[in-house]
């Protein structure tokens, strides 16, 4: 008889089958083998407690039929999912559609897939923890509550199609909020006076007849320009000279949330991709000495680094650097993250000799891109660190105190794996007292800038420090506001879209908790303590859906429907009640007013369209064009439709403006595509100006200068800038 091993990824599996001999056999469940139902709540409440009525999905039954027949024929049955809460579920419910006693079957857990890896864990078992599933269990419970019953009020009140959640409303508030600070930002004028010495030596002003002067404390031009006259006119010497040396500390190896954000900078990748190149890499690859996993679990938010590994990466960085780059004792971290789970790993590689030059052989460009950051940056977190020498020289007249700053890299450290992009900026030797000669003294205007908008990286550094969510729900959560379209993420900033500001608004007010990071916040640390065994999960759920579904059926009655409905004056005709227009998400429609009760919709009337001929013959068959409504707008075809099918765009230029391209003089087109008009160059593709709102020729943007459009934002005409999207009053 054999042994059965049951893991829930198939690369995971057939990595493990390669290190195991013929007494083994290995099967994926292929993720989840139950959930709660996707169309109904799926959770029964009773006597203060909650019951979930998991079922098996239709498309995993044939692979738990696999499961049970291999595991009648076993001799034993080990659970191998991944060792986190989602895994210690999965492992769970698989016991459960055996029918066996959970505590009969051997759990094994391992950081990394390798041969020694898991012939440790079978040497070690344990018990599945059920306070491990206990909290995935709660967590799972707490989501379908939230989600199930604010989704639909929401549908009700708002659009249909639109969807709450515990992390995901709590997310889109910080988009909205920060989308709410950008629109309020007033840039403040300032400027700031610098001097060159000596030709080359520039230099800031520090202080001004004893006055120390701040980022802002310069706003009034009238008074830089007389203290311009008074700087221009005096004579300048060193008054002190000082030089520190400071050290740079090497980085931490990655986690999953630092993993992302630097995958998102360096390399581009989005988080949901990130996670899925890594887990490829976790999960199995080839290498020079076979199939393996080449890096460590990929969902952590420990620090904590295997003394092996350490001791791996020491030895390399003697045998490649030299002496000077090892630490006298190996480098120890310590995660910052709420509720980090410290019997993790950090994200590393499982084996050094696996270097880059090495795996360039066996992995796809973007895992070899990901694969290398995490080398280098695990390799580089047991380095010695960088040390810079830091220059400052003081530059003193009657009035003034000027200041240049300098560095000079002294020691590489761990810059020279992962490189820096930071040069040497050398002053020359002068001495203290000695006189220079000043070459210009001027000043410059700034402005002040807005926050910037969240990227990816940035949100989930934002979530992380917040500690909404945890190292598997980030990018999900992310990619769930994409496809739900409150988010929208162009040039890698993230947009709020006009849904986003209702929902967010309307949770505010009646459901404040929801999209407080602080509460969804605590309840994480309450989820991390039921899997600590400080917390009953029953309690809190049941703490958790008292007050929230009295607020729920308090939302139903008094909440005011956003729903645009407008009477037809017609009557339906399956129940005599009258007729209305609604918008819904694929736009308007006229549908019964005794809906849900009666829900007939009214056929679009098909409107038979007048025929104008265009004096373009089709260039296929020689037959009129002939000009046509569609989706996007008007277009001319092939009057022989259907046998000839040709059709272009049908291009114009813009009517009731008279503005000409800013970039090269040509005139402005409205052009079509599929996502819609916009407006374009005629000298197009020599000149690639482009707007997606209607272009005027004066006034012209207050802060950069280029040309304006003319919008609409939330119910008001504004101008915004083509260039800098800076926005001003018609």
């Amino acid at each position: 008889m054999k042994n059965l091993i049951v893991v829930e990824s198939p690369a995971k599996a057939k990595t493990i089958k390669n290190f195991l001999d013929s007494q083994y056999e290995v099967i994926a469940s292929k993720g989840h083998i139950r959930d709660l139902p996707k169309n109904t709540f799926g959770i029964k409440i009773q006597d203060e407690k909650f019951i979930p009525e998991y079922q098996i999905s239709s498309d995993h039954k044939e692979i738990v039929k696999q499961i049970k027949t291999l595991a009648k024929e076993a001799k034993e049955v080990f659970i191998a999912t991944d060792e986190d809460r989602e895994g210690e579920a999965i492992g769970y419910h698989i016991t459960q559609v055996l029918g066996k006693d959970v505590a009969k079957f051997p759990r094994i857990v391992f950081h990394e897939i390798t041969k020694n890896a898991i012939l440790n864990a079978l040497k070690t078992p344990r018990n599945i923890d059920m306070d491990k599933v206990d909290a995935q269990q709660a967590r799972r419970l707490l989501d379908r509550i939230v989600g199930f019953k604010l989704s639909s009020l929401i549908a009700s009140k708002i659009q249909k199609g639109l969807s709450a959640g515990r992390v995901q409303s709590s997310t889109l508030k910080l988009v909205v909020d920060r989308e709410r600070e950008i629109n309020a930002f007033i840039p403040v004028r300032y400027f700031n006076i610098q001097a060159i010495f000596n030709s080359e030596i520039q230099a800031e002003l520090i202080e001004f007849k004893n006055k120390k002067l701040e980022k802002l404390s310069l706003q009034d031009e009238k008074e830089v320009q007389e203290m311009l006259k008074i700087l221009q006119n005096e004579s300048y010497s060193i008054q002190k000279i000082q030089k520190k040396n400071k050290k740079t500390p090497t980085p931490p190896p990655f986690m999953t949330s630092t993993l992302q954000q630097s995958a998102s900078s360096i390399l581009g990748f989005s988080p949901t991709k990130t996670m899925s190149i890594a887990q490829k890499l976790y999960e199995g690859v080839q290498t020079n000495e076979g199939i393996m996993g080449a890096i460590t679990y990929m969902r952590t938010d420990s620090l904590n680094i295997a003394k092996e590994a350490q001791d791996a990466a020491r030895a390399l960085l003697l045998e490649k650097y030299g002496k000077d780059f090892v630490p006298k004792s190996a480098k120890q971290y310590t995660s910052k993250s709420k509720g980090a789970q410290e019997a993790h790993e950090a994200i590393r590689p499982t084996n050094m000799n696996f270097s880059p030059d090495v795996a360039k052989n066996f992995l796809s460009n973007d895992e070899l891109k990901l694969y290398t950051l995490i080398y280098n940056r695990f390799l580089a977190s047991q380095s010695n660190d960088a040390e810079f020498e830091s220059q400052s020289i003081f530059f003193e007249s009657t009035s003034g105190l000027f200041k240049a700053n300098g560095s000079k890299l002294i020691f590489e450290g761990f810059y020279k794996i992962l490189g820096s992009e930071d040069k040497d900026k050398l002053l020359p030797n002068l001495k203290e007292k000695e006189m220079v000669k000043t070459q210009k003294i001027s000043s410059k205007e700034h402005f002040t800038e807005p926050p910037a908008r969240f990227n990816e990286a940035s949100l989930i550094k934002m979530m992380e420090g917040l500690g909404i969510g945890r190292p598997s729900t980030y990018a999900p959560t992310i990619a769930l506001l994409s496809n739900r379209e409150y988010i929208k993420i162009e040039k890698k900033q993230i947009f709020a879209t006009e849904n986003a500001f209702k929902v967010t608004d309307m949770l505010n007010e009646h459901f404040n908790e929801i999209v407080d990071s602080h509460f969804t916040a605590k309840l994480e640390e309450e989820l991390d303590d039921i899997a600590d065994k400080k917390i009953n999960w029953q309690k809190l759920l049941w703490d958790f859906y008292q007050p929230f579904e009295a607020k729920i059926n308090e939302g139903k009655k008094n909440i005011t429907s956003q729903k645009i409905v407008i009477p037809t004056g017609e009557l339906c005709p399956s129940c005599g009640k009258e007729l209305v227009k609604r918008n819904g998400r694929f736009g308007e429609f006229v549908a019964c007013s005794g809906y849900p009760k009666c829900k007939y919709i009214k056929k679009e009337e098909k409107i038979q369209q007048e025929i104008i001929e265009t004096s373009e013959k089709c260039e296929k068959c020689g037959l009129p064009m002939i000009e046509k409504n569609g989706r996007n707008g008007k277009f001319i075809a092939c009057s022989g439709y259907p046998k000839c099918k040709n059709t272009k765009s049908l291009l114009q230029p813009t009517q009731n403006i008279d503005a000409k391209c800013p970039e090269c003089g040509g005139n402005i087109l409205e052009k079509r595509s599929k996502r819609g008009n916009f407006f374009g160059c005629s000298n197009y593709p020599k000149c690639t100006f482009i707007s997606k709102y209607v272009p005027i020729d004066t006034p012209k943007c207050n802060f950069c200068g280029y040309m304006l459009a003319k919008r609409t934002y939330r119910g008001k005409d504004i101008l915004e800038c083509i260039k800098c999207k800076e926005r001003q009053e018609c």
